[in-house]
């Protein structure tokens, strides 16, 4: 089995509902995306994937998506303000945190067409916490 990796950093802002820490107030984060497919063959060049290829496809979901955007909870009370402001948004059923940001770009890049299927993703939050999502 083969495996190769991808990094892909963006910057986003969030906060959380029903949480009492700090993370309860809009901040941002410098993200990093850790994209890792897997699969048995390789292709005619010697590759799962292109690395370029995850890049095409999986960083420009992110740039679109999520780069430099509030990520709120569909429900969040601040949502309907900052439509109003013009504020670039990325509204999510659940609440922004890490864990669920990684599931988010997980099950978006697999409906990229990638030759080989996502095995993971790994959101690091800060250089010192990260969140894994892997599909089932």
């Amino acid at each position: 089995m083969f495996r190769v990796t991808r990094e892909i950093e963006f910057c986003y802002g969030h906060r959380l509902l029903n949480y009492a820490g700090k993370c309860r107030y809009l901040h941002g984060h410098n993200g990093l995306a850790v994209i890792t497919i897997e699969g048995p063959e390789l292709d005619d060049r010697g590759m799962l994937v292109d690395f370029s290829d995850i890049k095409s496809a999986v960083s420009t979901w992110i740039d679109e998506n999520l780069d430099h955007r509030m990520l709120l909870h569909r429900d969040d009370p601040l949502a309907a303000m900052l439509q109003e402001m013009g504020e670039p948004l990325y509204l999510l059923d659940q609440n922004p945190t890490a864990e669920n940001i990684a599931r988010l770009i997980c099950q978006e890049s697999t409906k990229l067409n990638l030759p080989a299927p996502i095995v993971e993703v790994k959101l690091w939050e800060t250089p010192k916490c990260f969140a894994t999502y892997r599909p089932t």
